[in-house]
């Protein structure tokens, strides 16, 4: 049996059929599969010009998310210059051997409220039982600039 999800919210309207992604999130993963494709392709010994991705992507977004996303890059590029900027599930990110260690999603990207600035579990922000490993943006302020670079620094050191 199919299911189908209501585009009218409430109303109970039967509009489309619903297969438990969104359209945005069959997008992202379309992105993701044309990454992992290109990884494949490109010649082990050369190093793809992975940040000149990222900055394109960025350069793509909606002016609010832009600004918020090259600051972020900009952040992460000065507290910890060994990540590597990578494309990952069509969003800026940024890895330690080859694992994404955390990510900037625009808010155009999922249609949602805020961008939002998340953490792996590769990250090292472990305190104690429960802690966030997402953070909203809705824009950056010198002490919201000095909390991202505090994260970034916690989130790069060694356990």
């Amino acid at each position: 049996m199919k299911h189908t999800q209501s585009s009218a919210g409430s109303t109970g309207t039967v509009t489309e059929p619903y297969d438990g992604f969104t359209a945005e999130e069959r997008e992202a993963m379309k992105e993701r599969a044309k990454e992992l494709k290109a990884a494949r392709r490109s010649p082990r010994g050369a190093k793809a010009d992975t940040e000149s991705e990222v900055l394109a992507k960025i350069a793509e977004m909606p002016e609010a998310d832009r600004v918020l996303a090259e600051r972020v890059h900009a952040l992460v590029r000065s507290v910890a210059p060994e990540l590597t900027p990578k494309l990952w599930y069509g969003m800026p990110a940024y890895a330690r051997n080859g694992k994404v260690l955390c990510h900037f999603q625009s808010a155009q990207k999922f249609k949602t409220r805020y961008a939002t600035l998340g953490f792996s579990d590769q990250a090292a922000l472990d305190d104690g039982a429960v802690w966030p490993v997402a953070y909203a943006l809705k824009e950056l302020t010198p002490a919201a600039e000095e909390r991202i670079g505090a994260l970034i620094a916690k989130a790069v050191a060694q356990n």
